[in-house]
Parts: structure tokens; sequence; C-alpha cells
């Protein structure tokens, strides 16, 4: 259970990261196409990470 919980923890970290190397290889404009800025990036990658 320990280890499966670690697990999980490990994968949603790891999406995180992912997400927020996605996103920030975007520029403005696209970001504003997106309806994102730039600062929302860690929010949005964290709220993605935790679905």
């Amino acid at each position: 259970m320990f280890v499966t919980m670690i697990a999980a923890k490990i994968r949603a970290f790891l999406l995180y990261r992912q997400t927020v190397r996605e996103l920030s290889r975007l520029t403005n404009r696209e970001l504003a196409d997106l309806g994102l800025t730039r600062s929302e990036i860690s929010f949005i990658a964290r709220s993605h990470a935790a679905a």
C-alpha cells in the first residue's frame, strides 16, 4: 500500500513536470490563444497532475 502511494506520487510529479515543460515551450501568443498566461503554468500543471 505504501509503495502504491509512493508510485502514484511519482507519476503525478512526472506528469506535472511534463505539463510545465510543454506549456513553457509555448510562446506568450500561443498561451494567450489558449486563454492562459505564463504565470498560470504552475497552477495548470498542478491541476492536471492531480486529476
